[in-house]
């Protein structure tokens, strides 16, 4: 059975899930827009209105939007059952798309009023009526499998993210917390990154990548383990951060985590050496090359809690958060986007006449050039504005975010190619 037949088996209405890809996608050129404008910040501290306010452009309306969309597209195939509410799915959308900007808004001027306070309180219940259509969803389902569980566990981890960055929020104008914002950013930041978009991204991406190089490779046992070891990671990071510890333990996370990205990256090797189709495309060789970029970030974190009290610590908090945000992160979207929006809009369009006539390719419904023209201009400014961080120069972070709104640009045409395609008369 080939890919395009699996995910056929079972399918989520489009029209829950394409509004999602829609609005990650002016996300992304609202961000980079942000960036732009307000470049010079990042050559301070990491702790500026602005950052905070690009940043969480990135992760939630970005990020989390995209997850949100396709993963209620991809669990009724993990699950083998239906989407367990469509309701919850829509009013999931429209919490998270009304909270998002006024989060951001009360973040990029600094409002943490009630702009704030309410983008935050949409954005928690958006996020708590999609953990309970991810646990609908598997309750129901006729299998149960180790990456349906990372999606479960994910989304809880994301829940008590946007728990305590409500909670922070609300300190601000309220203090009740021992210690000021400062203090709680880092769990704040961990349990988001690693129990949010990296439990996410594996437990999702070690099904896509053998589904979509039709792969024999399989190894649960592995992902079992990887599955641990991310999260009793976590958890030791949160019995270090409530107990004060001190830094000096904290290497037993981080160990965690870097074994359990090395024993992901052997996984994505089997893959590749048990594929069946022999070319790999553009979209699945940057997904992969996220693998990497991840490997990275965890070194850059491994020095920030090294040097967390030194100068150089701020600028590699900066650079962390670039690298996983507008890199990894980035990464595997930009290349998993154009491999599933295609099929959701040939399903939609074609799925009655499979196998009954002849119909297009999936890839077909995007532009191959705008793609690698998007996939380099992103490269690019990339790689300058990590230069522009490193050096705190305002005048590489400007050229370097100016390319990462061409690079957003391009995405959203593309995106919006394969959106308004019309079948051949």
């Amino acid at each position: 059975m080939t890919s395009t037949g699996h995910i056929n088996a079972q399918h989520t209405t489009h029209k829950v899930v394409l509004p999602f890809y829609v609005y990650a996608s002016l996300a992304f050129l609202a961000a980079t827009l942000l960036l732009f404008l307000s470049s010079s910040a990042l050559t301070g501290h990491y702790f500026n209105p602005k950052i905070l306010a690009v940043t969480h452009t990135m992760a939630l309306g970005w990020g989390t939007m995209i997850i949100f969309g396709a993963s209620h597209q991809l669990l009724p195939v993990l699950t083998e059952s239906g989407l367990f509410s469509i309701t919850l799915g829509y009013l999931s959308f429209a919490l998270a798309a009304a909270g998002i900007p006024l989060l951001v808004y009360g973040f990029y001027y600094f409002d943490l009023g009630w702009p704030a306070q309410w983008g935050g309180s949409a954005m928690v219940l958006s996020i708590l009526c999609y953990v309970i259509n991810v646990a609908g969803t598997i309750t129901k389902g006729k299998k149960d499998n180790v990456h349906a569980i990372y999606s479960l566990t994910a989304a809880l981890w994301l829940l008590l993210t946007a728990a305590v960055g409500l909670t922070l929020v609300y300190n601000f104008t309220s203090p009740f917390l021992p210690e000021g914002a400062l203090a709680y950013l880092p769990l704040h930041a961990h349990i988001g990154t690693t129990g949010w978009f990296l439990l996410l991204v594996i437990g999702v991406g070690s099904r896509l990548l053998p589904m979509f190089l039709i792969s024999k490779y399989d190894n649960e046992r592995l992902l079992w383990l990887i599955y641990f070891l991310i999260n009793g990671g976590l958890l030791s990071f949160l019995l270090l951060f409530f107990f004060s510890l001190g830094a000096s333990f904290y290497w037993i996370p981080v160990a965690a985590v870097s074994a359990a990205l090395v024993m992901f990256a052997y996984y994505c090797y089997g893959c590749l050496r048990q594929r069946i189709r022999k070319q790999v495309d553009d979209q699945m060789k940057i997904s992969l090359v996220s693998t990497g970029m991840m490997l990275v970030a965890l070194v850059l974190l491994t020095l920030i809690i090294l040097l967390l009290n030194a100068s150089p610590g701020h600028r590699l908090v900066l650079l962390y958060g670039f690298g996983t945000f507008f890199g990894w992160i980035t990464a595997i979207i930009l290349g998993m986007t154009f491999k599933t929006l295609p099929f959701i809009v040939w399903n939609k369009i074609y799925r009655e006449k499979a196998g009954s006539a002849k119909t297009p390719n999936p890839k077909d419904l995007m532009s191959n050039r705008l793609f690698k023209a998007m996939i380099i201009a992103w490269v690019t400014g990339s790689l300058i504005c990590v230069a522009g961080i490193s050096a705190r120069s305002a005048s590489l972070l400007r050229s370097g975010s100016a390319l990462l709104v061409a690079a957003a640009l391009l995405y959203n045409w593309n995106v919006m190619k394969v959106l308004t395609y019309k079948p051949a008369t």
